[in-house]
């Protein structure tokens, strides 16, 4: 049933519209195969093609848990992973640019 699962999403892939237009990759580009690949088990893979995904998915789950719980400190907390996350997106991107 999984694997149904993983191989509809890899037949269904999203193209990236700014790659296809401008010839360059976008920021979020590798996204959805990290997905994939994170669905599978494999984590050093899924790093590799975005190193961003993981702490996107660990930012959204702390945001819908601080939505429901209320954390003490959980604004803080978020703009703080939010910031790192910005920061791993936009190294990324720029090593993506420059190899």
């Amino acid at each position: 049933m999984f694997d149904k699962v993983i191989s509809w999403l890899e037949s269904h892939l999203a193209t990236c519209s700014y790659k296809k237009y401008l010839g360059v990759e976008c920021p979020g580009c590798g996204m959805q195969r990290s997905f994939i690949e994170l669905l599978r088990g494999d984590f050093y893979e899924s790093f590799i093609l975005y190193p961003a995904l993981m702490p996107t998915l660990f930012l959204l789950s702390y945001l819908v848990l601080h939505l429901i719980f209320k954390f003490k400190n959980g604004a803080n907390i978020l703009k703080i992973v939010f910031i790192i996350n910005a920061s791993i997106m936009v190294l990324n991107y720029i090593y993506k640019l420059l190899t």
